[in-house]
């Protein structure tokens, strides 16, 4: 059987326009030859649609988006990821579900099992389990339904614990398929498309016939969709993946039923599985882009201290808006040096974006003269070097509100978890591009950058000035100032962060893995106490398994030391 996959990018809450990006991707892969065409997850709606599910009329006007597609749907069966009223006047308001839409009707309708309740899913805050998957015989086929989570059972997956037991493929199992479509809108981490290709696999073996997943792609919000779509026989065995971080429409011939004849090399996209650095810089790129383009943002700004943070967003930022919409403003204070003042001009030559300087020495002696009759008699803190910050702040917001431009900030996640940044001040911004993404990362992205991606642009030589990536890292509020003054180096801090934050290890496991007492106690604190900080930041793309945002509920006021 012919089967399309329509890979596609849909916006939350779009209904007409994802059912036109839907209709147009069928006909499309109709023309080609399909015999079935599958999309992702709740492509209907786009993913995740949280409390829009909640609306009053939401439901009835995904009903009709979906009835409008059923009506131009021929011979040739559209699997459509989309929501259903629960009516039975008892559980969640809906399910997440799967229309079998075939000759201008929707014919069966499949509902998900197991409800994802963790990281950044709240499923079951709005869906009504199904008690099985739904198999729907077509042209003497039996064709099994899931829904992404149900295939996630398998005991190489720690998800597998949450459903006490239940296993919509082993059910599948029992009732003999002759094929399995799985609908998913799975968000990618960096690591994550081994485990989806081994889940794929695994199924495939257990069921014994093909597999087809069909994953969603684009950004929407904090959250990345990669596609990777895949394939595979009933041996197991990969036939097909479709590319990273890109809708597309293709078609896959499969074999039904057990091959004897040795399976055909696997089609597999180049960026089905490339390099690490390559994955992470064409993730935030796509998320970026989305996030821009879905909520209107035509172009974006960016503060260049001539540091290798904001040396890198600039680089994603003319990657996902175009170098032309992309402005570099550098913003010296009286002890900025000149060094950092030569880098960033350089870094936005080499990237070909607009580029301005607004020296800020005058605004924060004002402010220091206006504050001195309160502040008489106190020694210089923090409190005069965060002014530098705040006045960069005002001033990126004011063009950021006169130009209708994105404005970017630049923090990474380990300036980001110890509360290295000003609020009000370096925060400051509708996005934080690379919040997720540790400073020793940050090093990695970069020398990628310079030894790859900038041959794209023309620059052999680095795109990025080789100083801004050797020179040690400060955020220059006060003369020769260095990070490390107050943290240790990024190598150590990064990985001390990886065990408090994402494995939730205790003060006592760290020091256990060898990490100084004083210094794990100095950094956990900084963590802790800095949650309101992070509470009040712009959303970050997410890249690791366990990033700041909306998959990290951490309460702010709090006691608890571990």
């Amino acid at each position: 059987m012919k089967i399309g996959l329509a890979q596609l990018n849909t916006t939350v809450g779009d209904l007409d326009g994802n059912r036109r990006r839907i209709l147009e991707a069928y006909r499309d892969l109709v023309a080609r030859g399909a015999e079935l065409v599958l999309t992702p997850e709740l492509v209907l709606t786009g993913y995740p649609p949280r409390d829009l599910l909640l609306r009053r009329r939401f439901d009835e006007d995904a009903a009709a988006s979906l009835a409008a597609i059923a009506a131009e749907v021929g011979a040739v069966p559209l699997l459509v990821g989309c929501i259903e009223a629960n009516r039975s006047g008892a559980g969640r308001p809906c399910f997440n579900a799967a229309a079998f839409c075939h000759r201008r009707l929707v014919i069966a309708t499949a509902h998900k099992c197991l409800l994802p309740t963790y990281d950044v899913f709240d499923e079951d805050r709005y869906f009504e389990p199904a008690a099985a998957p739904t198999v729907v015989e077509f042209a003497g086929l039996r064709l099994g339904v899931t829904i992404c989570e149900d295939i996630w059972t398998h005991p190489s997956v720690a998800t597998r614990r949450l459903y006490r037991g239940e296993n919509p493929v082993a059910q599948l199992a029992a009732q003999r398929c002759d094929l399995m479509l799985n609908l998913s809108a799975s968000p990618w981490h960096n690591g994550k498309g081994d485990v989806r290709a081994r889940l794929v696999a695994e199924s495939a073996k257990t069921l014994g016939c093909p597999v087809v997943y069909c994953n969603a792609v684009g950004g929407n919000d904090e959250l990345i969709f990669d596609g990777r779509s895949i394939v595979a026989d009933a041996a197991g065995t990969l036939v097909a993946g479709l590319p990273a971080f890109r809708e597309t429409c293709e078609i896959v011939d499969i074999a039904l039923g057990r091959a004897s004849a040795p399976a055909a090399a696997p089609r597999l996209d180049p960026t089905f599985a490339q390099a690490e650095m390559k994955d992470i810089f064409e993730a935030l790129v796509l998320g970026l882009r989305d996030y821009a383009q879905k909520s209107g943002f035509k172009r974006a700004l960016v503060a260049l201290s001539g540091g290798i943070d904001s040396a890198v967003v600039a680089v994603i930022a003319a990657a996902a808006f175009g170098p032309e919409n992309v402005t570099g403003v550098s913003l010296p204070s009286s002890i900025s040096s000149q060094h950092s003042r030569d880098d960033a001009r350089v870094l936005a030559a080499n990237l070909r974006i607009p580029f301005h300087t607004i020296a800020i020495a005058d605004t924060v002696a004002a402010a220091e003269a206006a504050l001195g009759p309160l502040f008489a008699g106190r020694a210089r803190d923090v409190a005069e070097e965060n002014i530098q910050a705040r006045t960069r702040g005002v001033l990126m917001m004011a063009l950021s509100n006169k130009f209708n431009a994105l404005l970017l900030t630049t923090g990474n996640k380990s300036e980001v978890a110890v509360g290295y940044c000003t609020l009000y001040g370096d925060m400051c911004g509708g996005l934080a591009v690379i919040s997720d993404v540790f400073k020793m990362q940050v090093y990695a992205l970069s020398r990628w950058i310079n030894a790859d991606y900038s041959r794209s642009l023309g620059v052999p030589g680095g795109v990025i000035p080789l100083s801004t990536i050797e020179k040690p890292p400060s955020a220059e509020l006060r003369p020769d100032q260095k990070d490390q003054d107050s943290l240790p180096p990024y190598d150590l801090l990064d990985r001390l962060l990886e065990g408090y934050v994402e494995e939730g290890l205790s003060r006592r496991d760290l020091v256990a893995r060898g990490f100084d007492p004083a210094m794990v106690h100095d950094i956990c604190r900084k963590v802790d106490l800095n949650e309101y900080k992070r509470k009040q930041s712009a959303p970050g793309l997410k890249i690791t398994p366990l990033a700041f945002g909306v998959g990290r509920r951490i309460p702010i006021v709090q006691r608890y030391v571990s």
